[in-house]
């Protein structure tokens, strides 16, 4: 098989090469987070969308240097390992990952970061995305809420118990609960309920990722007249919702055919699906 490399703080290494020990932070502590982007048609989509997520969640944290995790260097280092990736005029998964430098036990030594830079070629979906998702209610744990809770953090275990149970229980993806039992989000999406012609979405404060493709669809939606509200949202509506779906930045809008014996309509997703291949941002609007 191909080797495939991998940036580990600047330096392009095959990716089964050792690049840390036991003391680094990232792996202890789950001290850092993570972005996941799609390279598709020569270019990052939504990178400045990226880039303001990730640096705000650094300063959140209180890593030092964000402003060195800009546009230029996401697309530089991207561009350079997808070409000696071979993975040129394909579809691309990236994931930067960035941690706390430094020894320290809870209390750090440094506040400088180190990343780590991935990209993973995008198989052929085999799933027609006119088929929906059939989806269940994970509630064994339910996520806390706080500022923290927008960012794309290293430390993933309620989400690595929700997959366990989607695995268990055969479902296509699940959704989350907050710690008050109020929809959060699925396992790796934002989500939307459309009921009686508003498009709802769990409001940040209810503990959800601040979503790239959610700010996007959201922006599509009022684009094609729809209102949409930002909301506290008891799973009850998932019994009498016309239409659910989920969204992320690499696979778009899914559509949810199926909760329980409940069964929903695509005609809002559908719409934002086709939207979506065309959908950009003038570079000033995006980084407003």
């Amino acid at each position: 098989m191909p080797t495939n490399y991998i940036n580990f703080n600047g330096n392009v290494v095959p990716e089964n090469q050792e690049i840390f020990s036991i003391e680094n932070r990232g792996f202890r502590y789950g001290d850092g987070l993570f972005e996941t982007m799609l390279y598709k048609d020569g270019d990052i989509r939504f990178l400045n969308f990226h880039v303001e997520r990730l640096q705000k969640g650094m300063e959140l944290i209180h890593l030092d240097d964000a402003n060195l995790f800009d546009a230029f260097f996401i697309r530089s280092r991207s561009e350079e390992l997808i070409r000696k990736n071979n993975m040129l005029g394909q579809q691309v998964r990236i994931r930067l990952i960035v941690f706390r430098s430094g020894g320290g036990l809870y209390s750090p030594t440094s506040n400088k970061p180190g990343f780590v830079l991935q990209v993973q070629r995008i198989e052929p979906n085999l799933r027609d995305k006119k088929v929906g998702l059939i989806v269940g209610l994970y509630n064994e744990f339910k996520k806390p809420y706080s500022d923290l809770s927008k960012i794309k953090s290293l430390n993933a275990q309620i989400y690595v118990l929700a997959g366990i149970y989607k695995k268990k229980m055969a479902f296509d993806d699940v959704l989350i609960l907050n710690q008050e039992g109020y929809l959060c989000e699925s396992l790796i999406s934002n989500i939307f309920v459309y009921y009686e012609k508003v498009l709802y979405t769990p409001a940040l404060s209810e503990g959800c990722i601040e979503g790239v493709m959610r700010r996007v669809v959201m922006d599509m939606a009022q684009d094609e007249g729809i209102e949409v509200v930002e909301a506290q949202i008891s799973p009850e509506i998932m019994k009498r919702a016309d239409e659910i779906f989920c969204t992320n930045a690499v696979q778009g809008v899914q559509w949810v055919m199926g909760y329980k014996q409940k069964r929903y309509f695509n005609k809002i997703s559908r719409i934002l699906q086709e939207k979506l291949q065309h959908w950009n941002y003038d570079l000033s609007d995006e980084q407003d």
